[in-house]
């Protein structure tokens, strides 16, 4: 069964980003990681001119409960993904029956095989698990992590062009985490999820977010939402919640406010059936994190506010059921790009 991990880039392809992602936050409430496995335009080798531009990167994001967030990159060559002469993923010498290619010490599943599979030296990510150690700027980020889950979800699918996607998205981890000398640590860690996503571009204006209500009960609820410019004036907007084991999903949906600047976003989702939702999201004014991000076709960068400590409320409202509302300041993630 596919699992919504599968690689879609081949290392001939000159302009494409493919990238998989952990958001957690942690369960005493203390703060959040992002950790990012990049793939950037492999026919080209990224984009030479930018010092951020190669071709192979892992990122790691810290967002403490007071303090402004920290990012570190590690950029890798080409050479970590494939041996000599060889040019696909999935090309290569490899076990008789197996979906995974050993190229020295990198490996990686072949192009849409399940299960996924990447590493590249100390840095691998798998369907359930990841782990990685990168030294930038005098900095030691190490992560050991295994995480489980109950529901995915694909929010946008165009093909070539791109998609999102959401292989994990009530997901708990456990593990470990460490940045210099702290450590963090626990059985579970925290809660959050694992997103997957591609595309020939970048997207000149999104919005995304992603909530999620721990429950201890292990039956945790979560909200996601994306919207984003198309042709022609369009924009995309889908949402997903996910709710006592029931899926709803919202087509379309309004949005009373869209502040990039104080990264705030407000909408109502309904469905066919009835269910309505309220949706309050906000960045925490003074640690909003504004990162660059190189575009694929190497001619410049552009910024991409982002908040994975942000503070949400939601109210349901849901077909022969009294209003219920839910909110966390740990457990949501919040993204803008463009005014």
């Amino acid at each position: 069964m596919k699992t919504l991990n599968e690689v879609f880039t081949a290392l001939s392809m000159r302009r494409r980003y493919e990238v998989w992602f952990l958001r957690l936050g942690l369960g005493d409430g203390s703060g959040a990681w992002w950790f990012r496995y990049l793939l950037m335009n492999p026919g080209r080798g990224g984009c030479s001119s930018d010092p951020q531009g190669q071709p192979v990167q892992v990122w790691a994001t810290w967002f403490p409960r007071e303090g402004k967030p920290e990012t570190w990159i590690q950029g890798f060559p080409l050479e970590s993904l494939r041996s000599k002469g060889e040019d696909l993923i999935g090309a290569g010498s490899k076990a008789k029956g197996s979906n995974k290619t050993r190229l020295g010490n990198a490996s990686f599943s072949k192009r849409g095989a399940s299960p996924f599979f990447l590493g590249i030296g100390a840095n691998r990510i798998g369907e359930n698990e990841c782990c990685g150690r990168i030294e930038v700027a005098g900095q030691r980020i190490s992560w050991d992590l295994r995480y489980r889950s109950s529901f995915r979800a694909e929010l946008s699918s165009k093909g070539w062009i791109g998609f999102s996607r959401t292989p994990h998205s009530d997901a708990v981890f456990s593990g470990e985490i460490a940045l210099n000398d702290r450590s963090f640590r626990g059985q579970p860690l925290g809660y959050g999820m694992q997103g997957h996503n591609c595309g020939y571009r970048h997207r000149h204006f999104w919005t995304w977010t992603h909530i999620h209500f721990p429950s201890a009960r292990g039956r945790g609820s979560t909200f996601e939402a994306l919207a984003y410019e198309m042709p022609l004036g369009l924009v995309f907007r889908k949402a997903v919640l996910w709710h006592e084991d029931e899926k709803y999903t919202f087509r379309k949906f309004s949005e009373s406010v869209r502040d990039a600047r104080q990264l705030s976003w407000k909408l109502e989702c309904t469905d066919a059936r009835g269910a309505r939702v309220e949706v309050n999201v906000c960045g925490r004014e003074r640690f909003v994190h504004r990162l660059p991000y190189v575009k694929t076709d190497c001619s410049d960068r552009f910024e991409v506010a982002n908040d994975s400590l942000a503070l949400a409320r939601m109210v349901l409202h849901l077909p022969e059921r009294a209003a219920e509302e839910l909110t966390t300041d740990s457990g949501a993630a919040l993204e803008m790009v463009g005014s």
